[in-house]
């Protein structure tokens, strides 16, 4: 072991040594690009890392371009790649990568055993992963591509994007036969990287190593992180874009999942679009259309495959059935977990289904259908509300992209006639399960849940909490203990301060003034500036902090209660009427509970909780990230109480970063409210 030790110290002793400066882009490895698949040499040989078994399917069956030879040394120069589905790339070192984070879960995927109980092994397996996992090294069979795909970009056609900041490493096949394509993501410049470098920094590749991992154990269609790695490699970032640049470290994301294929992928063949003028880079070539549908169909629909092997259109129908299908399922999901995407543009939409891309996301707070969780959209476009509207929308690009090989006509009848159905059907069957429905569904089902959410909207409602806390309403006709879930029903509603908070002007008074003059005076160019909905936003913003000046917290927490009390009979009514459907009562709530428990999480990855770790780790301190990621494995109810008393025991300021840390249960502080992401 001590052997073991020393040799990944001398492998990332060399790495070390072959990295450029801090701050400064380090360049790929020189070595002609036909050697892509192929180790420099003194390539350091893995050891924990050494089973996985690489058969890069997608290089063989999908047109690689090879770049045009260059400067040696020098970075992939951004450009059109046409006629190709991926390019050929090179990681860029990172000066002393430093392991974050290990998903276990995920590395598992891959056939990676459990973490050793001996120190020093552990040491060398991180060691190791910070190594290969930063693109320092490449393991044995790795052959690093850029995918090329397209995209509508908060509805407009924004022509070729691609991975500018991820690669392909290639796909590992398992022995228990499975197959997992490996990604990289911040190792440095590719094709795609539209002037950019290519990196990703602490902050981002901290929040999408969590997500990813907490959806999966929300049971929420997604691609996995295994691994996060930062560096004291540096770059500079405008976090808000306010003028106010700082160097930050460089951060890589080993992802996985069954493919990265996107509906952008089948953009790359559009014809030039009316509205922006932007084409796809590979117009025409509808060979490599017929091949992606081949590879995708084949590999990850092979049901689909087999049905239809002698018919292509229905082949491919059958396969826009399912991804529609998958589609409205995946989404019908974040709603029930009060997920928000944040930039739900067409390259962020998996072919397969899986939620991809975690870039500004955010879960709900006090809940709100209006909540943008990216400060970048400005238009609202991608609110939380709008994400199943806009997921019907990406699947009509899709099927315009993949015409001729499926007619137009066809694709637009099956998502007419799937989507909202399969939508609504999942997102009713998953409500009925939270609010613990176990018996035969009633068609005032749909009414129930629709009244519980604008009662949670009303009184500013914390939406993970709430639905939470209805697993322990006292569901007897007695009213015994409804009057102590009413007062804790009501501690989960906003108070007066986050409601000011929430509610404040976003203009400043003059300028809403001068807008409101100019829509009186001059309506046609108020129109054409195109701030309707903001001023009406604006306007009821002042309103509404209007009447909450004159409200008292004692009046609030009245009206709370009474909105509450009203929903409440109404629930208790359909609770009596399920429990009537059952032949054992007892055995009835036992059930009741365990369904509402198994689908109403404690634990969700909040923006403050993400923001604590993220403060911690850029400190250097990595165990916050560490325990997060360990809570967020089990968000669900655990019968062994035991193991959260000390989380929920601990005093709010606490440790953790800057004193902030409370307990992942609670409500968000106020502080919460002013997180930006964009």
């Amino acid at each position: 072991m001590a052997a073991l030790r020393v040799a990944l110290r001398g492998s990332l002793s060399a790495a070390r040594a072959r990295s450029p400066p801090l701050g400064r882009r380090p360049p790929p490895a020189r070595r002609p690009a036909s050697a892509a698949a192929r180790g420099p040499a003194m390539e350091p040989v893995p050891r924990w890392l050494a089973g996985l078994r690489f058969d890069n399917r997608a290089l063989r069956a999908l047109p690689v371009e090879t770049p045009p030879p260059g400067p040696e040394g020098a970075p992939s120069a951004p450009r059109p790649v046409p006629g190709a589905c991926f390019s050929r790339v090179r990681p860029a070192p990172l000066r002393q990568p430093r392991l974050v984070a290990l998903s276990e879960p995920a590395l598992a995927l891959l056939g990676l055993g459990a973490p050793p109980a001996d120190a020093a092994a552990r040491e060398a397996r991180e060691a190791e992963a910070a190594l290969f996992f930063s693109g320092n090294a490449l393991l044995p069979g790795a052959e690093p591509a850029a995918h090329c795909y397209c995209g509508h970009q908060f509805g407009q056609f924004a022509g070729q994007l691609g991975d500018g900041a991820a690669m392909y490493l290639g796909e590992v096949c398992t022995a228990a036969g499975e197959r997992w394509e490996l990604q990289l993501k911040g190792a440095g410049p590719t094709p795609f990287s539209r002037q950019a470098d290519g990196r990703k920094v602490l902050r981002s590749s901290i929040r999408e190593f969590l997500c990813s991992e907490a959806m999966f154990h929300l049971g929420i269609p997604t691609t996995r992180a295994g691994a996060c790695v930062t560096s004291q490699s540096t770059v500079v970032r405008d976090a808000f874009y306010d003028g106010n640049p700082k160097y930050e470290k460089c951060t890589v994301v080993l992802r996985i999942a069954s493919t990265f294929l996107r509906f952008g992928s089948f953009e790359i063949f559009k014809s030039t679009d009316e509205h922006t003028g932007r084409a796809g880079p590979s117009v025409g070539r509808n060979d490599i259309r017929v091949q992606m549908l081949d590879y995708v169909i084949g590999s990850f629909y092979p049901e689909i495959q087999a049905a239809h092997a002698s018919d292509s259109v229905q082949r491919n129908a059958a396969f826009f059935r399912e991804v529609t299908r998958r589609t409205a399922r995946m989404v019908a999901e974040w709603q029930c977990v009060g997920f928000c995407h944040g930039v739900l543009n067409t390259d962020n939409m998996s072919i397969v289904g899986l939620t991809i891309d975690y870039g500004p996301f955010g879960f709900l707070d006090r809940y709100d259908p209006d909540h943008v969780c990216n400060a970048s959209d400005n238009a609202g476009r991608y609110t939380y509300s709008k994400q199943p509207e806009v997921c019907k929308w990406n699947l009509q690009k899709l099927a315009e992209a993949l015409e001729p090989e499926l007619p137009r006509e066809l694709g637009e009848a099956i998502l007419a006639e799937e989507f909202d159905a399969e939508f609504h059907r999942h997102y009713l069957q998953k409500m009925r399960r939270k609010l613990g429905l176990v018996q035969a569904e009633q068609e005032e089902d749909a009414v129930l849940v629709a009244k519980l959410l604008e009662t949670m909207h009303l009184t500013g409602a914390d939406f993970t909490n709430t639905f939470y806390l209805l697993s322990s309403f006292p569901a007897g006709p007695e009213s015994l203990g409804l009057t102590e879930f009413l007062a804790a029903l009501t501690t989960q509603c906003a108070s007066l301060e986050e409601l000011r908070l929430a509610f404040r002007p976003q203009m400043d008074p003059r300028q809403l003034s001068m807008m409101l003059m100019l829509a009186q005076s001059n309506p046609q160019l108020f129109a054409l500036i195109g701030t309707r909905a903001n001023v009406t936003k604006e306007l009821e913003r002042v309103e509404q902090q209007s009447r909450l000046e004159q409200l008292s917290p004692a009046e609030l927490l009245s009206r709370n209660r009474g909105h509450w009390a009203d929903w409440l009979q109404a629930y208790r009514a359909r609770l009596e009427q399920d429990k009537e459907g059952a032949g054992d009562p007892e055995a009835w709530q036992a059930e009741r509970v365990r369904v509402m428990h198994a689908n109403n999480p404690k634990y969700v990855l909040r923006n403050y909780i993400a923001q604590t770790a993220i403060e911690a780790a850029e400190s250097g301190d990595f165990s916050e990230v560490r325990r997060v990621l360990k809570l967020l494995e089990a968000p669900y109810h655990r019968a062994e109480e035991a193991a959260e008393v000390s989380e929920a025991a601990e005093p709010e300021g606490a440790g953790g970063a800057s004193g902030r840390r409370r307990s992942y249960s609670s409500k968000p502080p106020l502080w919460a409210a002013e997180l930006c992401v964009t």
